[in-house]
This record gives structure tokens, C-alpha cells and sequence, in this order.
């Protein structure tokens, strides 16, 4: 007889970890720990009133047995994912309760009568939570706006900007010291700066832009050399350090661009009026002057705090307009401007930088948001233009900080834009799918790696596997972020980079402006938090991305819904075990086609080194890039979801396919669920069968570099 094994005494050192609280749609809690293997779960007792997303520290109550999941209590919670949350008002006498969306996973939300304003019973409202309560006690909330729930599309989007943590109005003591900012360019603070009023400036922006945070000037030198200079809204010297205005800026971290709207970083005072670079207004600026000839080659920089004054203010499509034909306003400077950029863009992919490109959409909405056509978006020459000497800039303002030295011999504490390199275990997996077609990846040498995917990116252009490389490639790049150690960008090729030319909507461009500003001054106090701030501002960025592809996708549901039962071509762009997406072709609009509605006949299981589905009894491959054609099912506004069957041409294969007439037997729906996409797929776009108006691709947006 064995005798049984003592039961092993665990460690009285109490173990205690900083993660994420996950809930998963079963209601289950784990919190997600950075660098560790297995989570900790969470019982709904010990959750001391953390949600979903909120940043906590954990206490471990119970260790797993054979390694399996600990079980702990959250002790504390150190950042809340958002205070702010939708439902519907249920009004009682002397007080209410705010009866958030099913499958949050919430308490309600009390509210005493005082904090409800003029909302009635039944009403959608947003509500702030105030005091989070204890155990068994419910969060305090205040109404802070009362939602017209008739109006489904404002409803959704302010639901959307909510759910990822964005407030839709600022707090009333930013207000108040925005109405004390002093609106006139005082003519002491002119005398500090270099003049650049009587110098040639324009804006090039989107059509529809309302803020303009950059502008360019030129101005002819002696000899072959020009000035040519990038100026940007001097955002921080109208909002200081520690202000209301400077916390909320930092909260906030980024402006949220949806289909319909924009909630700005910083409200419209300052980036719509004071800091906007507007055509025959003087503004202040801080610059990147670069003294260089029509070759790209720079003698010499400047940087430093600036007043201008715009004379014109161009959209993208009249600059194009000017490149093509040679005719317009300032024709030869725009040009001369257009011969530098291209020269600089091309050395840029000579020195490592890599050329992925991606179709983006934009929406054609009504005077309701209703979304009434798509246009696809192409960058062309007016964009680069922008582009490059932004990224010119960028450039120089980071290795000016960095070769800047303080105590013995330490680096300034500084929010570089860095990009790894790619992860070795996904390259080497992407290098063996591109070898498929033929293309072969310098893997083990990271200087020749960027040019051999860009020899690749260009062999392949226009044939089949054009779109599978591209989004491939893409999803094995590493993630852009913020952070204080420069390791460079390796995607744009530069050894240092930072952003600091759109301080108007993202937050890392004030600091970097604050920063530089202390730099030239010779007056430099570091920053012992700004490793803090700039993996705040790199997760707000995340959940912003989040948001646009959630609007984004809500606007492909509503405008597909006129299609169901339609058909149209499209492209795999993604394949999972339980089925894969079509982005259609003409619109971008992706769906999902569900294993379950494609073959009674045959079993497939996922390859995830073929990046496909594989049928067990055919050998058929669904793979990423394949051109097929699917019926629109079923287009569900609610879970933003669209379903797609997949169509096969006559007299193909009919047995691998139920239904006969070789196309899945499913009968369209409107309320089938189907799984969500991997986290890691690709941004989702827009949607329509054909654009409605035909005209060419709008304005492009900056890019996120």
C-alpha cells in the first residue's frame, strides 16, 4: 500500500502582481499579468468593485495545483479603464439607478435625485461614477448628458468613444481656465521668437480639415540653397504644466477621429481657433528651418519658437492638382517642394526604411451620418510631400535631444516614437510562407531585411499575393509605441525619432515641444515620470485605434444592410479554426463566412503555418489573398457584425459545398452571431459596392508613423 504525499506547504511570503482585469463574456475574471505565462483568477467577491480593463494590483490567495491557475484578491486599483458609462435611467422617488448595457458585468449605478438633472425614467443617459463604493454598496454616479436614443448613429458612436474610455465633454474647471487664456499674440512674446510673417506659408491639408497644426514655408537663398521650414502649433505655450487643461490633455493623450466626428484632445477653443494655423492670422509656432538645396541636401538646421503668418491654405487634391499639371497657386514653390520630398523619400528607402502600403476608406455621409457611398483613399505625391518633411523634422528634433547630455553624461528624459524590430519566431514563419511565391527574405540580416521586403512588396505588386504579403508583413512588424529608450524606428529606417509635429491632437508632441524648449533654453528639469506618461499616452493610442475600427465597422454594417442577399468579390483577408473574413473588393467591407455554413461533406481544420483552412477529406485550402465571391447574409448594427456565405461558380465542386447549385444552403439572417476577429487582424475598414459619386480617392489622413 503507497502512502500518500504530505500535502506541500506553500510560501507564507504573500505573493502581489500588477496587471489588467479581463472579464470574459461568461463572466469570468482573470487579471492578465505583463511577462507571465499564466493569469490569476478572480472570484466576483474579491473584484473590490474593478471592471473590465481596469489596471489593479493583485494579492495571491491560492497557488495552483500542478501549475495550474492562481486565484487572487484585488487590493487595489491603481487606473480605471473609464468613469463614464451608457444605460438606461430607471427613476424612483428622491433617487435612480443607471442600468448599464447587458453583458458589462456592472452594479448599477445609484444616483440621487440632485445628479439627475432633467433625465426621466426610461431615458439613455451617460453617467459619471463619482464614488465607487465598498463591497456590497453600488457606485455614485451624476448624469452628464441625457442621450436622444431616437437618434441610433449618435447613440452608437458616443458608445463607442465611452466604451474605450473617452469622456465626451470636458470637465468644468478646464473650461473655466480656458475662458482666462489670453486670445491676442502679445508683441513681447513676438520679440522672443524668429519672424516668419513676410515669408511664404501655406497649409496642406485634408478638405475637410478643421485644425491646421502644421504649415509649411520657403523662401530662396543665395547660390542653388533654399530656407524651407516646418512649423508647428506652439500648443504648449497656451497649455502649461499641471493646468486642468495640461491633466485632461494628458487623461485624454490623443484626439479620436470616427466617421462622423472628432472628440478632440483638447477642446475647440484651442484646437480650432488659437493653436489652428488659419490662412491671414498670426499664430505661434515652434519651427524646423532647414537650409538645403532641390536635391534634398541639408547644409544646416534651426529649430526653435517662431510667429507666422499663412497666405494660403491648400487641400491635398489642389496641390495633386498643381504636381500634375504644372498650374496654380504658387506653382513653382509647390514644385521645387515636390522634387525635395520625392528625393527624400526615396533615400529614406535606400537607408532601410520599408514601403508597406494599405488602402484606407473613407465614409460619403448624408446630413443624418447616414453612410451613402465609400471612396477609397490613396496616398499619392501631395501626400508625401506632407509626409516626408514631417518625418524631416521628427528626425532632427529627436537626435538634437538626443545628443543632449545632463548630469554625468545621462540622457534627457524624452518621449521618443520607437519601432522595433521584427519578432524572430514570425519573421522566419512569414519568410517561409513568402518563399511559396517565390521570395526570399534576408532573415538573419536585419540591414538587408528591410530591402529585400521592399524588393519583395515590389515584385509582387499587382499579382495575387500582393494583398496576403502586404497584410502578412504587416501583422509581423513589431507595434509603434512611446517610451524613453531610443532604440530607434525600425520601420522608418532612423536611428532617432520622436513626434512632435501634431501637438494639437496627440500628447507626446507637448511634451516633446516642452522638452525641446528646455533644451535650447540651457534649463532642462527631467522628467522622472515621463516613462509613466508615455506608456499612457501608447495605451490611449491603442484604445483610440480601437474606437475607429469599432465606428468604422458600424458604418460597414449600416451601410451593407442594403445589401443582404447580394453578391460581390472580395479577398480573404483573415482565417481562423472556426472560419475566415472577405473584405470585399470595391469597399473594404469584411465579413466573416463560418465553417459551419459552408460543407457538410468535408472537415476543415486551420494551418497556421499556411495561414489557411485546409479540408480534411478534399485537401481544399481557404488561404489568405484567395479572390472569391460571397453573398451578404445577415448585417447586424447592434454586434457590428457582418456574415457572408461563400458563393461557388457553377458546376465547381457542388459536393464540397450544402445547398446544391454550389453555394452554402444558409438562409440569410439578421441576428446570427458569429465569432470575433483575432486580436492581432488587421485595422477593419469601410464599406460600398461601388463609390457612389466615381470620383477619385479623397484626402488621406497622416499617417501614425
Amino acid at each position: 500500500m503507497t502512502k500518500k504525499k504530505k500535502p506541500q506547504k506553500h510560501s507564507s511570503q504573500k505573493k502581489t502582481f500588477r496587471g489588467t482585469v479581463q472579464i470574459t463574456r461568461s463572466g469570468m475574471s482573470f487579471v492578465i499579468i505583463e511577462g507571465q505565462e499564466k493569469d490569476v483568477m478572480v472570484r466576483q467577491k474579491n473584484l473590490n468593485t474593478a471592471l473590465d480593463g481596469d489596471e489593479v494590483l493583485v494579492d495571491v490567495i491560492k497557488q495552483g495545483k500542478n501549475e495550474g491557475r492562481m486565484e487572487g484578491v484585488i487590493t487595489e486599483i491603481i487606473k480605471r479603464k473609464k468613469i463614464e458609462f451608457t444605460g438606461s435611467l430607471q427613476v424612483n422617488k428622491g433617487f435612480a439607478f443607471l442600468i448599464p448595457e447587458k453583458g458589462l458585468f456592472m452594479p448599477d449605478i445609484y444616483i440621487p435625485a440632485n445628479s439627475l438633472k432633467d433625465a426621466k425614467n426610461g431615458d439613455k443617459a451617460v453617467v459619471r461614477v463619482v464614488a465607487w463604493g465598498e463591497k456590497t454598496r453600488k457606485p455614485v454616479g451624476e448624469v452628464v448628458e441625457v442621450l436622444d436614443a431616437s437618434n441610433t448613429n449618435d447613440l452608437a458612436m458616443k458608445e463607442i468613444l465611452i466604451e474605450s474610455g473617452f469622456p465626451l465633454s470636458f470637465p468644468d474647471e478646464v473650461l473655466k481656465e480656458l475662458n482666462e487664456i489670453q486670445e491676442n499674440i502679445d508683441a513681447e512674446e513676438v520679440k522672443k521668437r524668429k519672424d516668419f510673417r513676410k515669408t511664404l506659408t501655406f497649409t496642406i491639408d485634408p478638405v475637410d480639415a478643421k485644425d491646421f497644426d502644421d504649415a509649411i514655408s520657403i523662401r530662396k537663398l543665395r547660390g542653388n540653397w533654399y530656407e524651407v521650414g516646418v512649423h508647428i502649433a506652439d500648443v504648449s505655450h497656451y497649455v502649461q504644466p499641471d493646468t486642468a487643461l495640461d491633466k485632461e490633455a494628458d487623461k485624454r493623450a490623443t484626439s479620436v477621429y470616427l466617421p462622423d466626428r472628432v472628440l478632440p484632445m483638447l477642446p475647440e477653443k484651442i484646437s480650432n481657433e488659437l493653436c489652428s494655423l488659419r490662412p491671414h492670422e498670426d499664430k505661434l509656432t515652434f519651427s524646423a528651418v532647414f537650409k538645403m538645396n532641390d536635391k534634398g541636401e541639408i547644409k544646416e538646421n534651426w529649430i526653435g519658437r517662431t510667429v507666422i503668418h499663412s497666405d494660403h491654405r491648400f487641400t491635398y487634391e489642389q496641390v495633386q492638382e498643381v504636381i500634375e499639371t504644372g498650374e496654380g497657386p504658387y506653382k513653382d514653390e509647390v514644385l521645387l517642394l515636390n522634387k525635395i520630398s520625392q528625393t527624400l523619400r526615396k533615400v529614406r528607402f535606400e537607408n532601410g526604411a520599408i514601403n508597406f502600403s494599405s488602402q484606407e476608406v473613407r465614409f460619403q455621409l448624408d446630413e443624418n451620418a447616414k453612410p451613402i457611398g465609400i471612396v477609397i483613399k490613396e496616398s499619392k505625391e501631395a501626400h508625401q510631400l506632407i509626409e516626408e518633411l514631417m518625418l524631416l523634422a521628427n528626425r532632427t528634433v529627436a537626435e538634437y535631444v538626443y545628443n543632449i547630455r545632463i548630469g554625468t553624461n545621462q540622457h534627457v528624459p524624452f518621449p521618443y516614437r520607437v519601432h522595433d524590430t521584427p519578432d524572430e519566431e514570425k519573421l522566419k514563419m512569414f519568410s517561409a510562407f513568402a518563399r511559396k511565391f517565390g521570395h526570399k527574405l534576408e532573415v538573419d540580416n536585419l540591414e538587408k531585411l528591410a530591402r529585400s521586403f521592399n524588393e519583395m512588396l515590389q515584385l509582387a505588386h499587382g499579382k495575387p499575393e500582393q494583398h496576403v504579403l502586404e497584410t502578412l508583413g504587416i501583422r509581423t512588424m513589431a507595434k509603434a509605441a512611446y517610451t524613453t529608450d531610443d532604440i530607434g524606428h525600425y520601420g522608418l529606417g532612423f536611428e532617432h525619432y520622436c513626434h512632435f509635429t501634431s501637438p494639437i491632437r496627440r500628447y507626446p508632441d507637448v511634451l516633446v515641444h516642452r522638452v525641446l524648449q528646455q533644451c535650447l533654453s540651457h534649463d532642462i528639469h527631467p522628467d522622472k515620470q515621463m516613462e509613466k506618461k508615455c506608456k499612457h499616452s501608447s495605451e490611449m493610442e491603442r484604445k483610440a485605434m480601437e474606437a475607429e475600427r469599432a465606428a468604422n465597422k458600424y458604418k460597414q454594417v449600416e451601410y451593407m444592410q442594403q445589401y443582404i442577399g447580394e453578391e460581390f468579390d472580395g479577398v480573404v483577408s483573415g482565417v481562423a479554426h472556426f472560419g475566415f473574413w472577405v473584405e470585399t473588393v470595391d469597399t473594404k467591407c469584411e465579413g466573416l463566412v463560418s465553417i459551419h455554413s459552408m460543407s457538410t461533406k468535408d472537415e476543415f481544420v486551420y494551418d497556421e503555418q499556411e495561414y489557411s483552412l485546409v479540408g480534411s477529406f478534399t485537401g481544399r485550402k481557404i488561404r489568405i489573398g484567395d479572390k472569391v465571391r460571397i453573398q451578404v447574409v445577415a448585417a447586424n448594427l447592434v454586434k457590428r457584425q457582418l456574415d457572408y456565405d461563400l458563393v461557388e461558380p457553377e458546376g465547381s465542386a457542388p459536393d464540397i459545398f450544402a445547398g446544391g447549385r454550389g453555394r452554402s444552403a444558409r438562409k440569410p439572417a439578421t441576428d446570427k452571431k458569429t465569432s470575433r476577429a483575432p486580436k492581432d487582424k488587421k485595422k477593419e475598414t469601410s464599406s460600398k459596392k461601388k463609390p457612389a459619386s466615381g470620383k477619385k480617392p479623397g484626402s488621406s489622413s497622416r499617417k501614425k508613423s
